[in-house]
């Protein structure tokens, strides 16, 4: 990892592509900001870990990033690496600010009419004692099902690559989220990992009727934007931002989704 010189970036992570959403999202917001936009594809994906080695894991890596890149803020565009660590990299680097990423159940349960609002998640989200919490502080006035995607994420990463998926995959990973009850049906899908909105329109069309799909992306980068406030020095004049792959070998599919997102390798 090479140390970024010039103005203090503002650093964003995700085990993929993923957080690429959120970085499009805090560009549109900060025109004037640099980024570090960080693939951990090494320990891609987040979803197959044990929890405490993806911790530790989490919090050594931030370590070695904030001493190479001395960020302004960290962002942490995944909801798996949120909900299960971000406590620990705050306990770890009091000096850092932190932005997390946790599924927009309180937006979801203000927007709802029929008050079926399904959170479409990684594994790892659905089962943290955090996204439950969440549902009991923002949402108990309504039912929220959980549903936990195994294959999602890859298949988002693969579309990336490779410009189309198995929509029949996509479709049996979906249809968990549509729920049918005295008369009601689901209204709002929560996109409670940063992938999935790679393939939202993809959804759109296998869906068995409309929704309200909420990405997260705008919502973590209008917070990031209030955690950096004014601070740092501001330009428009420094070229590409990098984007740095921790598997040090990023292959050619890789270099050229986030070259197409503006960022040099």
């Amino acid at each position: 990892m090479s140390e970024v010189r010039g103005p203090k970036p503002i650093l964003i992570l995700d085990s993929g592509v993923g957080g690429l959403t959120v970085l499009r999202e805090a560009r549109v917001l900060m025109p004037d900001r640099r980024f570090v936009y960080v693939a951990d594809d090494a320990g891609f994906p987040y979803g197959g870990w044990e929890e405490d080695a993806l911790r530790e894991r989490l919090v050594s890596l931030f370590g070695r990033l904030i001493e190479n890149h001395d960020p302004l803020a960290c962002v942490i565009a995944c909801n798996t690496a949120s909900t299960l660590a971000l406590d620990a990299l705050r306990a770890a680097y009091p000096k850092m600010r932190f932005v997390g990423t946790v599924p927009a159940i309180k937006p979801a349960a203000e927007r709802t009419r029929s008050g079926l609002v399904t959170v479409l998640a990684t594994p790892g989200t659905v089962k943290r004692q955090y996204t439950r919490d969440l549902i009991v502080q923002w949402a108990s006035k309504c039912e929220v099902e959980l549903v936990g995607s195994v294959a999602l994420a890859g298949l988002a990463e693969t579309y990336m690559r490779e410009g189309f998926v198995d929509e029949g995959r996509v479709l049996a990973e979906i249809a968990p989220c549509f729920i049918e009850r005295d008369g009601r049906r689901t209204d709002i899908v929560v996109l409670a990992c940063t992938h999935y909105p790679f393939l939202v329109n993809r959804m759109r069309k296998l869906a068995p009727w409309p929704v309200d799909w909420l990405d997260p992306a705008e919502a973590i980068a209008r917070q990031t934007m209030r955690v950096v406030g004014e601070e740092g020095e501001r330009s428009m004049d420094w070229g590409f931002d990098p984007a740095i792959f921790t598997s040090g070998a990023a292959d050619q599919a890789s270099r050229r989704i986030v070259h197409g997102f503006g960022l040099t390798t």
